[in-house]
Formats: C-alpha cells, sequence, structure tokens
C-alpha cells in the first residue's frame, strides 16, 4: 500500500503537468472569438443582407470584439475593426499578412493576378511595386503630370462656367479624374475618342462594378462552375476582353516607331522602355503591363471622384467649415484666375477638410482583402495559414476610442494633431497600411486637392430647388468596390466675386 500511495504521489504532479500542458497548447491555439457558424456556409447568414458590408461587419464586431473570426463559406476570415489591433498586427506580422486572396473576377481582371494589388507575395510583387514607386507614381514623376491636372480642372471650371442649371458633381468629377488618368497613362483624353470615349468610360465602369460584387466562387472556391451557368463568367469574359483589346491597341501604337515624339513619357511609356531593358530583375510581358494598367485605372478614378463627392457633401451640410475653407482659399489665392499646385502647400484648413472626409469615408471601407501566408498568433489567438484578412476602415475611423463624436464632421478635430492618412497612423488608413498600402497617394492627393481647391475658390455652392435644407442631403452609400454616394451629388454653382 505504501508504494502504491508512493507511486500516486509521483504521478500527480507529472499528471498535474501534463495537463497544465495540454491545456496551455489548446490556449496557443485558440481562434479569435466569433458567432457560431452552420455546416457549409458558415457565417454567412450573419451578415446582414439589408446593409453595406462594412457596417455588417461593424456590427459583430462591436459584439464579438475588433479581432473577429468568422467562417464566410469555406473561408476562414479574419476581421480587424480597431486601431490598437491593426497596430499589434502590423507592428509585429506585416510580411505575415501580405498574402492575397484569389479572387474570381480579380484573377480575370489582373491577367492571373500580375497587378500591384492582386499578386501573391513574393519577388514579383516586390518588383512591380518598386516600378509603381520609382518609375510611374513616383513624386517625380506625378510633378511631370502638373500640367494635366491644371488643364483638365480648367476645362472643368470652364464648364460649370458655362452651364445653367444644377451640376452633377458626382459625374463632373468622374469625368475629371478619368480624363486626367487617361491622359497621364496613355497621353490623350478620354474625350478625344469622341463616341469610343463614352464606351471606354463605361467599359471601365462595369470593370470596376465587376470587381465590386460578391461572388460565390469568392466563398466556395469549389463551386466556381456555378459562374457558367448563372452568366457571371460570360458577363465578365465580355468586359475582360473589351478592356483587354483597348490596352492591346494602346500598347502597339505605343510600340509603333512612326508615332509621334511626345511632349511627356506618359506610363505606357514608361513600361515600355522598361519591357525593353533587358537588365530589369522580371522581363515584362504585355500581359503584366496590363495588369499594372488596369490597376492604375481601377484605383485611381473612381476613389478621388468618390472622394471630391464626399467632401463637397459634408461641406454643403457643414456651413461654418465650407464658409472656413473658402475664405483661406480665396485669401491665398486673392487675384489669379484660379488655384495652383504652388498654392496648395499655404491651404492648410483645405488640408483638415480633405482628413476627415477621408476619415468618414473611406474611399474603400474595407480595402483590399489579405491573407495570411502562414500561422501566426495575435493577442494569443492563433490565426491560421490562408486566412482571408479584412480591415475595417472605416469602423476604425469611427472608433469612440479614438475619435471624439466620431460621425461628426469637424476637421478642427486635426488642428493639434499629428494623425496623418499616409498608413504610419493605424487610425486613419484610408490608403492601407504596411507592405501592402496603396502606393499611388502621391498621385491621388494633388489631384483631390487642387479639384477641391478650385471649386471653392471660384464658385458658390447651394442646393438645387427640390432640397430645402442641407439636413435633407441624402448620405446614404452605394455597394460597391469604392464607396460613392447612392444619390448623385447635384448642387448649383454661382460664380464668386474675386
Amino acid at each position: 500500500m505504501t508504494c502504491e500511495i508512493f507511486c500516486m504521489l509521483l504521478l500527480i504532479p507529472a499528471t498535474s503537468f501534463l495537463l497544465l500542458f495540454f491545456i496551455k497548447h489548446r490556449q496557443t491555439r485558440l481562434l479569435p472569438p466569433g458567432p457560431k457558424k452552420l455546416p457549409l456556409i458558415g457565417n454567412l447568414h450573419q451578415l446582414d443582407g439589408s446593409c453595406l458590408p462594412h457596417l455588417s461587419l461593424e456590427r459583430l464586431s462591436n459584439q464579438y470584439g475588433p479581432l473577429m473570426f468568422l467562417q464566410l463559406g469555406s473561408i476562414p476570415t479574419l476581421v480587424i475593426s480597431s486601431a490598437d489591433v491593426a497596430r499589434d498586427v502590423f507592428k509585429s506580422h506585416d510580411v505575415v499578412f501580405s498574402g492575397r486572396p484569389d479572387l474570381f473576377a480579380a484573377n480575370r481582371f489582373s491577367y492571373g493576378c500580375k497587378n500591384i494589388s492582386f499578386a501573391p507575395y513574393g519577388d514579383y510583387w516586390r518588383e512591380v511595386r518598386k516600378i509603381a514607386i520609382l518609375e510611374l507614381l513616383s513624386s517625380k514623376r506625378v510633378q511631370t503630370f502638373q500640367a494635366v491636372r491644371s488643364e483638365e480642372v480648367g476645362l472643368m471650371l470652364q464648364f460649370i462656367a458655362q452651364s445653367s442649371g444644377p451640376i452633377n458633381l458626382s459625374r463632373l468629377t468622374l469625368l475629371l479624374a478619368n480624363n486626367i488618368v487617361f491622359r497621364v497613362t496613355f497621353g490623350k483624353r478620354l474625350d478625344d475618342g469622341g463616341d469610343s470615349g463614352a464606351s471606354i468610360e463605361s467599359l471601365m465602369r462595369e470593370t470596376q462594378a465587376m470587381l465590386g460584387s460578391p461572388n460565390v466562387a469568392d466563398f466556395f472556391p469549389w463551386m466556381k462552375w456555378i459562374n457558367k451557368f448563372n452568366g457571371r463568367e460570360k458577363s465578365l469574359e465580355k468586359y475582360f476582353r473589351e478592356l483587354d483589346k483597348l490596352l492591346d491597341e494602346e500598347i502597339q501604337e505605343h510600340h509603333d516607331q512612326k508615332r509621334p515624339e511626345p511632349e511627356r513619357e506618359d506610363l505606357v511609356d514608361v513600361l515600355v522602355r522598361l519591357q525593353k531593358d533587358s537588365s530589369q530583375p522580371i522581363a515584362l510581358t504585355n500581359d503584366h503591363i496590363k495588369a499594372v494598367l488596369t490597376d492604375i485605372f481601377v484605383a485611381g478614378t473612381d476613389t478621388s471622384s468618390a472622394t471630391l463627392t464626399w467632401t463637397m457633401t459634408e461641406l454643403l451640410k457643414n456651413s461654418s467649415a465650407m464658409e472656413r475653407a473658402q475664405n483661406e482659399v480665396r485669401g491665398v489665392v486673392k487675384g489669379k484666375d484660379k488655384v495652383e499646385e504652388d498654392d496648395l502647400p499655404k491651404l492648410m484648413y483645405l488640408k483638415l477638410v480633405l482628413k476627415e472626409a477621408l476619415r468618414l469615408h473611406p474611399p474603400a471601407p474595407l480595402l483590399v482583402p489579405r491573407e495570411t501566408t502562414q500561422d501566426c498568433t495575435v493577442g494569443g489567438y492563433t490565426i491560421p495559414s490562408k486566412t482571408r484578412v479584412i480591415i475595417n476602415a472605416k469602423a476604425i475611423a469611427t472608433d469612440p476610442k479614438h475619435w471624439e463624436n466620431p460621425y461628426e464632421f469637424r476637421p478642427e478635430r486635426f488642428l493639434n494633431s499629428s494623425i496623418d492618412f499616409k498608413g504610419q497612423h493605424f487610425e486613419l488608413i484610408p490608403f492601407g497600411v504596411g507592405r501592402r498600402g496603396c502606393p499611388g497617394i502621391n498621385f491621388a492627393i494633388p489631384l483631390v486637392e487642387l479639384a477641391l481647391a478650385n471649386l471653392l475658390y471660384r464658385f458658390d455652392w447651394k442646393l438645387p430647388p427640390e432640397i430645402l435644407r442641407s439636413e435633407d442631403l441624402d448620405m446614404e452609400e452605394a455597394f460597391g468596390i469604392t464607396m460613392h454616394k447612392k444619390t448623385h451629388l447635384c448642387l448649383v454653382a454661382s460664380p464668386a466675386s474675386l
């Protein structure tokens, strides 16, 4: 008996040690909190179809936490909804969180994920991003297109001045962005094509719509075959072929030795030059070039237009901010015909207005989804490899923990704040964060600032007769990859007394 008791006493600490080991091991393998899932569909049924995805995910995150795990169909999904969690993730695990999921429409329009946005994290992505940062979208390159921005903004102002009745600013700002991007990319105006210009604009809208629409293959990859029967693959292929033809024609034109010497090197010129350079680390094919060009159009037009529209909407609803912004720009630029880019650094309040508009209306509220490249641990929870990662930039930018009265438009909140939107401050990340942050920020901001400053400088803006009060302005958001106003912003412009 004594021997048995002695053995039991020896087993107790050993058993306790093993038990603690397994408990601790299980804890390290715990997934982040999230709602219970159903077989097959996982948590898809808990996404509220009556509201926009970023709002539905925010409501779930309010219940389960800012680091939330969902099973969307067969796809394990992590949702990040706070600046603190984003900081923990991207300060320590940026590389692990730098993958991209293979999405059905994005794969096709990016020529098999050969663009910057959806290329898998690795050597190719590093090289193509380097081309974007050093060659296509560098500060020096963006500066060479200053005359293009100035001319196109001037044409927009001329159109407004000659118009009678309400101006559709949603439509006009999209045309402005399209023409600027088309000129810097191909060296010609979108309007120069006449009817073909209109069809190209329509093609870009359809492309953006297809990229922003949910697809069954993105949640159940094994059910991709359904797209052959529901019309999605046929429709996608139609628009892809049209886009592919357009890009092929432009590349061939830039290869033509009889082409007149351009006034300035456009982006296709740059890519063709690099394609011919045998010293480049990667051999650029035409598909690589077309993928990058599609990226520039999708990311560079819709987003700039949406930001301008939302900013003007918020200013119309907040008359004191509108008055202050107009007084500033008219004081700084007094005596000139229009605002030039040299004036922009002096417009400090206008920059606060833009920050606040990007906070309340990030162009892509859920950013571009990511995918983990290996297992890692965040906050004591295990995040498995191949987990899709959704960053709710809108929820982060309206988190009451970091923002006082978060849903109010108050540009003054940035007066004594160092917070910026360039990816260094996790409370405000409309252009993303870390390695996969948007490389086009240097291109987008001068365009938006110049257009906004001129709209405020040259005209006084009023609501159309059918809207009696600014409180009645429709603020509903439209569904899509870029968050537009659901209804177009139509305003009455009258020339300002300068």
